[in-house]
């Protein structure tokens, strides 16, 4: 399978100009749906799995689960800062660093159930926004763009179906 594949198995995220009604309730199940997904996948996976990159030089299983459950966090926060702050400067974070820290080599089951929990209320949350919270942004401080509500939603809809590919790969061994 070529590098690109193996780095962005379901293609890249392409950011819309906009996003109807429809498209974010389907976005809002996807990102709903990713706990019982991952879960559902690892239920298939041994122990040497976890230790398995998805490509070469790439997180190893363990490391996308926890990475999934680091990053939707801070992407329910930011959904929080949007809807209670004026076009909120975000703090980012730098996600290679984080996939190192201590915890990320415990058992992934402990972000399985903080992704469950999380996304029980993320989904809440995102279900009770009306077309006017929707069109509220961040502002990126090493883009200096600004980031709409609708569009992270798409964003980590397609961000827990590219990881959940990732680890249906090291399940699959196909690099």
């Amino acid at each position: 399978m070529p590098e690109s594949n193996l780095h962005y198995p379901i293609g890249k995220f392409i950011p819309q100009p906009s996003y109807t009604p429809a498209e974010i309730a389907e976005h809002i199940t996807s990102i709903q749906q990713l706990p019982d997904k991952i879960q559902a996948c690892l239920q298939n996976f041994t122990a040497p799995l976890f230790d398995t990159p998805y490509r070469p030089g790439g997180w190893t299983g363990r490391q996308v689960v926890h990475h999934l459950a680091d990053s939707h966090m801070n992407a329910y926060i930011r959904c929080k800062w949007m809807l209670t702050e004026n076009t909120p400067l975000i703090k980012a974070y730098n996600e290679k660093a984080w996939a190192e820290t201590p915890e990320t080599k415990s058992d992934p089951v402990l972000s399985v159930a903080l992704l469950k929990a999380l996304h029980a209320k993320w989904v809440f949350l995102l279900r009770e926004l009306t077309a006017d919270d929707l069109q509220k942004s961040f502002l990126h401080p090493e883009t200096n763009k600004h980031v709409p509500l609708n569009r992270l939603i798409a964003l980590y809809a397609w961000h827990g179906e590219h990881h959940l590919a990732h680890l249906e790969l090291v399940l699959n061994s196909k690099f």
